[in-house]
């Protein structure tokens, strides 16, 4: 039986390298990265900041609303669905009741905020622009999306040790 799996966490966090590796480790799948959606703006997109526009808004929930259709047909013909992101709270939420009555597991990665800057620091990119802090982020996390899924403190953990775990939750 096919699943989606949704790994949500702050920037940071280790949400691709996990997923791709989680995917690469099922007999059937696919690793769908939410971002990609915002990536096809190409003119016109508004980040998400602290402070969002309305514009910034409608569009986080547009790429929500497309990760959740896109991993539904993915699942509806026949591949487990690695759909990873940053989606927190309501939002969380609102893409598990879109996916309907399909198999959904949620896992959380949420390393440490020192450990989140110290990754971020050390990548090619930096994810904490627009005025966030990995403190910022990790608290609203931790505020909005307690008590979703299953939560990694991944701070010490490798992603093979990661995937583990992910692993036998999945059974």
């Amino acid at each position: 039986m096919n699943r989606i799996i949704v790994i949500s966490g702050a920037m940071a966090s280790g949400k691709s390298t996990v997923a791709q590796r989680l995917a690469e480790r099922l007999n059937r799948a696919v690793h769908l990265r939410g971002d990609s959606f915002r990536r096809m703006i190409v003119s016109g997109r508004e980040e998400m900041t602290p402070s969002p526009t309305p514009e910034a808004v409608a569009q986080l929930q547009l790429r929500y609303e497309l990760g959740a259709m896109v991993a539904a047909r993915y699942h509806d013909a026949g591949f487990d669905v690695v759909y990873q992101d940053i989606i927190f709270g309501d939002d969380l939420r609102e893409v598990i009741q879109r996916l309907g009555d399909r198999t959904v597991h949620v896992i959380v990665l949420s390393p440490s905020a020192e450990v989140i800057a110290q990754r971020d620091a050390a990548r090619g990119k930096t994810g904490y622009a627009d005025g966030w802090t990995p403190e910022m982020l990790d608290r609203q996390l931790r505020e909005s999306t307690r008590g979703i899924g299953l939560w990694l403190d991944t701070s010490e953990l490798s992603v093979e040790e990661t995937v583990d775990r992910i692993l036998r939750h999945l059974g």
